[in-house]
């Protein structure tokens, strides 16, 4: 007989083989594309707001640099006493309200209008989105101009025609004035959300209320309503961020006049017109702070929607 013998398996040499890259290399490789991005945001975003942190500390009149001293949190306090300052404020939460809830109510009996199936659909829809498509300044200047000009105005001349009044609409009614023109344009974004919850409904619910016996009016308050309440938050959320912040409106039609200066507008008298940089910055901060506030509930209706959409799908 002959003794076989077998050689021994070499081990693989563990150095040839190529070495996987660690989690924390894949995340930082993955992350790396969005880095200009990021340091774009931060240059244009987030260092204004800090030099503008900073300034709302001082007593700052850029008429007499050299006057500047550090006055801690007393433009804050100005802010929030002078009295000017706070019908700015009043005046801003009037407006924001007045459009919101008049953008909202409208937008949803369109969205009702444009869920139906009828001829000439896209058209209609087309022409409804248009005005949220108009330049703000534009938009104001055509309401300015066009509308309420007490000689040449299309209200006044309709009204004419018909033998009515010929009223000054901008000085009869100033903040009103303001507060049409922004409905008119932020009605079609209402809109657009709202249609989009109805798209987004149980069909085969509604049927089933309807084998049942209810009537449309039934079927709106007990199953479109309480479907509509998170797009009705959202648009009411994200509709309050950019009112609060308006300033195209007030100066375009009003240039702040006849108490309708909203707190944007009474930081751009304080910081271009009085020089006052520490007070200007101070409610600057302030409208940004709200604004923070009113994002944050933003985020989570969007979020709670996305949430709701999975848990559907």
């Amino acid at each position: 007989m002959t003794a076989t013998t077998t050689a021994p398996v070499a081990a693989p040499d563990v150095s040839t083989r190529p070495r996987q890259p660690s989690a924390r290399l894949r995340a930082w490789a993955t992350r790396a594309p969005l880095l200009p991005a990021l340091i774009f945001m931060i240059v244009v975003t987030q260092l204004p707001f800090v030099a503008t942190l900073v300034i709302s500390f001082f007593d700052w009149n850029a008429l007499y640099p050299d006057a500047r001293h550090f006055a801690g949190l007393a433009n804050y306090g100005d802010v929030l006493t002078d009295p000017d300052l706070r019908k700015s404020v009043w005046t801003t939460i009037l407006l924001t309200v007045a459009v919101v809830l008049a953008s909202l109510v409208l937008g949803l009996a369109l969205a009702l209008l444009l869920d139906r199936r009828f001829k000439g659909r896209g058209v209609v829809r087309t022409l409804l989105i248009a005005p949220f498509l108009v330049v703000p300044v534009a938009a104001a200047l055509l309401w300015k101009h066009v509308l309420y000009n007490p000689e040449y105005g299309l209200l006044n001349g309709l009204l004419h025609y018909v033998g009515g009044p010929q009223p000054d609409w901008i000085s009869n009614t100033p903040l009103l004035a303001v507060e049409l023109s922004l409905i008119w344009q932020w009605t079609p974004f209402m809109m657009l959300i709202l249609l989009a919850g109805l798209q987004s409904r149980d069909q085969q619910q509604i049927e089933a209320a309807r084998v049942d016996g209810a009537g449309d009016w039934q079927i709106f308050v007990h199953l479109t309503l309480p479907h509509l309440r998170r797009y009705l938050e959202l648009g009411a959320l994200l509709g309050s961020i950019y009112i609060v912040q308006n300033f195209d409106a007030v100066f375009t039609i009003t240039s702040g006049g006849l108490g309708t200066a909203n707190l944007p507008y009474t930081v751009y008298q304080s910081f271009y017109q009085a020089h006052e940089n520490g007070l200007a910055s101070a409610a600057g901060v302030l409208v940004v702070i709200g604004s923070i506030i009113i994002a944050t509930f933003a985020l989570r209706v969007v979020s709670s929607l996305f949430r709701e959409e999975v848990g559907r799908a």
